[in-house]
């Protein structure tokens, strides 16, 4: 084990959030990369669930239009290898979106096979890299928003919450502890 090791902002917001709302659950960090950023137990440490964080940085104020600005909270980028998630160990991904304008935080914790299974129909199969636009609107939606079919038509739509799109909507994860909790509680 190497002595010295650091956790990204993404890792640490998880971590905190994690112990600051579930009171029976512990987080651990691995000591080494194996595909797995956070272990949550129960206070026993009887069951376990691996998690995967990933961060994203806000780019709502900087590369938005004017038009965006009220109806979306915010609006991440994130980079995924195909290969890494398909052999992912971990049982949960979760996405931070650390919005800027309105000092918000938002997690999209996705089990780790229907996320792969939502981006291989919304992405292009022979990609090795995944670009992922996860967009949070005002109205408490998630959207996967990258190349999306009408282009800027389908973005107003999302921003004025008449999009409808079952693979790319991500709602259903948005802040969603429970499923995860859960499976930490079980024992």
């Amino acid at each position: 084990m190497k002595p010295i090791f650091t956790v990204h902002a993404g890792e640490y917001l998880v971590g905190s959030y994690i112990e600051q709302h579930y009171k029976g659950a512990s987080v651990w960090v691995p000591s080494r990369d194996t595909g797995v950023d956070l272990m949550v137990s129960d206070r026993r440490g009887r069951s376990n669930v691996s998690i995967q964080v990933k961060f994203g940085k806000d780019f709502l104020p900087t590369h938005m239009g004017p038009e965006f600005q009220e109806p979306l909270r915010v609006c991440s980028f994130f980079t995924i290898n195909r290969d890494k998630l398909r052999t992912s160990p971990a049982d949960f991904w979760v996405f931070v979106l650390n919005g800027f304008k309105r000092h918000s935080q938002d997690y999209v914790i996705v089990p780790t096979g229907q996320l792969g299974r939502r981006l291989r129909l919304i992405h292009r199969p022979k990609a090795k890299m995944i670009q992922s636009y996860l967009w949070v609107t005002e109205r408490n939606q998630c959207w996967e928003a990258r190349s999306l079919e009408d282009g800027v038509k389908d973005e107003r739509r999302i921003a004025a919450g008449v999009y409808d799109h079952p693979v790319r909507d991500f709602t259903k994860w948005l802040n969603e502890w429970g499923p995860l909790i859960k499976r930490v509680n079980r024992a």
